[in-house]
């Protein structure tokens, strides 16, 4: 059977409200499902799962987690029962010690909004196995982008990979209220460099992400901007799948690698 290979996505997956409020990124994530075959699996890396070691999803059924507060609370009544796959998370395993990457399971962990309110809206059926796999954020640029690479073949099993976060992340500074609020040129510098980059095929400069104009203001920490180098890792065909704001100054750019 020849299988079409998935291609890599980083996915910005806003504010938990995206959920009740699809915005303009819900349907583009709906569009973006129903033009790629149906994955076997999907592997996440989300910005919410932020650990010391490099862990592994291996339930098998895990539950959906509301890890955020101060929300309407229907938001909270919202499940994403998609079940685990076990035997993929060993096999992830299995390429990462290959590889030289030290991992480990996590049988209890739970789902984070990073992980199913994208998928939420790619495949609300929540019928295709998830495994998250966790941002260790004592790894460079280099090693997240080398855990993707060390994965990638796994697309050609229909896997769809994605890293979830957001490219541009300052929650200080976002409209909260929403009033109608310009994108700051700091928030569209940083946004559009990043661009740059990656249509040409520059990854260098994006691993090098100290260097890149306004990376401070835009992320004030890193677990929302690291998720693109492991969908960077995935494939090196990068196309934009969507691009918008959301209150004022948080990007919420999808994007493709092939």
């Amino acid at each position: 059977m020849n299988l079409q290979t998935l291609p890599g996505l980083f996915i910005s997956h806003g504010s938990p409200m995206l959920a009740l409020n699809p915005e303009q990124v819900g349907p583009a994530l709906q569009r973006l499902s129903l033009n790629l075959p149906k994955p076997e699996a999907i592997i996440v890396m989300s910005a919410h799962w932020e650990s010391n070691a490099l862990e592994v999803s291996s339930s098998i059924r895990p539950e959906t987690w509301h890890d955020f507060r101060g929300f309407p609370a229907e938001l909270y009544e919202m499940r994403y029962p998609a079940p685990g796959q076990p035997e993929l998370a060993e096999e992830i395993l299995h390429l990462l010690a290959n590889a030289g990457l030290a991992a480990h399971a996590n049988s209890t962990r739970p789902r984070d909004h990073g992980v199913w309110m994208p998928l939420l809206h790619m495949y609300p059926e929540a019928d295709i196995p998830v495994v998250e796999i966790s941002l260790p954020m004592n790894l460079s640029a280099e090693d997240i982008y080398k855990i993707a690479q060390t994965l990638a073949p796994l697309r050609e099993k229909q896997v769809l990979m994605i890293g979830s976060g957001s490219i541009t992340h300052n929650l200080a500074e976002l409209a909260w209220r929403g009033e109608p609020a310009d994108v700051p040129e700091w928030a569209s510098t940083f946004r559009n460099y990043v661009v740059n980059k990656l249509n040409h095929d520059d990854y260098e400069a994006v691993l090098d992400w100290q260097t890149i104009p306004y990376v401070q203001r835009n992320h004030p920490t890193l677990e929302h901007f690291a998720p693109l180098f492991f969908a960077m890792g995935t494939g090196h065909r990068f196309s934009i799948v969507h691009s918008s704001f959301s209150m004022g100054s948080l990007g919420m750019d999808i994007y493709r690698f092939d």
